[in-house]
């Protein structure tokens, strides 16, 4: 697991340049759950995503002959914006590999901050692999997404927050993609509370991790589509994967029905705006994916508010 002290080393870097976002609560989310929901609101971090956490911290490692060559990253857009902004925060520039059909938004949001775009075919080519080649042959930093060990403890100070503001959580979850996020926050959570019950959420149609933790290694599933364009990672990382593997009691799958669910509740009930990765835990607690002891305290990250106005209409117009 990633060490508390590497968390808190990651605080100490990016504070004063990360917000430090709200935790919030809802009666009606504790009386549906029968618990009390704790929830750490990342729409409310720079870029939109807890993202800049871990792009910041890595990239404010880089030597300076490092950060005048430049970064590279490979993003679905939440990373991209936070590699983007971070890189023009520290005096570097960045080069990403985006997705040709990521949202507009995003794609917008990263260029805005200065970055170069570069686009693929998300189902018919390795965004890694053209990352990892274009960084060579630049000779660029290259920021990984969340394989990455500076990366997962910036991700870690999301749940730091939320334990020094409210106690530890008996039962932490996360949603998946590469899973850095659940890697560096779930240590934090399983260290201050050692009984701490650790469940990830996956969307359905990209469940690699709980298939992973079946198999007991790294396992790529087909590429397919989701609404939850930041959770669509085929294969969890490496590093990720171990520390998971070690984490979690559980890999929750939802539908696409059931996090517009979750959209709807946390915008009509809470007035937080996320999109429809960022509020893939609160759909599994609301679709009843994950056993809660009554009365128990659970902490929930809802990890990003990255979506257009239009977009976010759209899923909600519609009710099962």
């Amino acid at each position: 697991m990633i060490g508390l002290d590497d968390v808190q080393a990651a605080a100490r870097t990016i504070e004063g340049h990360a917000h430090r976002t709200p935790v919030l609560s809802s009666h009606a989310l504790d009386e549906r759950v029968g618990a009390r929901v704790l929830i750490k609101a990342e729409p409310f971090q720079r870029t939109g995503s807890f993202k800049f956490r871990g792009a910041y911290n890595k990239i404010s490692s880089l030597s300076d002959d490092e950060r005048a060559r430049g970064v590279a990253a490979f993003s679905s857009g939440n990373h991209a914006q936070a590699v983007a902004l971070a890189a023009r925060l520290l005096g570097t520039s960045a080069t990403i590999v985006m997705p040709e059909d990521a949202p507009t938004l995003k794609l917008e949001a990263t260029r805005g901050y200065g970055a170069e775009v570069l686009t693929y075919d998300r189902y018919n080519e390795d965004r890694e692999a053209i990352g990892t080649r274009l960084a060579e042959e630049r000779g660029l930093a290259l920021v990984r997404p969340f394989d990455d060990p500076l990366v997962i403890a910036g991700q870690g100070t999301a749940a730091l927050e939320l334990v020094e503001e409210a106690g530890e959580p008996d039962l932490f979850l996360a949603p998946l993609g590469g899973g850095g996020l659940m890697a560096g926050c779930g240590s934090v959570a399983r260290q201050r509370n050692p009984d701490a019950r650790i469940v990830g959420v996956e969307p359905e149609g990209f469940d690699d991790t709980k298939l992973s933790l079946e198999r007991g290694t790294p396992t790529e599933v087909r590429i397919g589509r989701s609404i939850a364009d930041a959770l669509q990672v085929p294969k969890p990382g490496e590093i990720t994967f171990g520390i998971n593997s070690q984490l979690l009691e559980a890999v929750a799958i939802v539908s696409d029905r059931e996090l517009v669910e979750a959209m709807r509740f946390l915008f009509e009930r809470m007035k937080l705006v996320a999109e429809p990765g960022g509020a893939a835990g609160v759909a599994a607690l609301l679709a009843g994916k994950v056993e809660v002891e009554p009365g128990s305290k659970v902490g929930v990250i809802v990890s990003g508010g990255n979506i257009g106005a239009a977009r976010f209409a759209q899923l909600l117009a519609t009710r099962p």
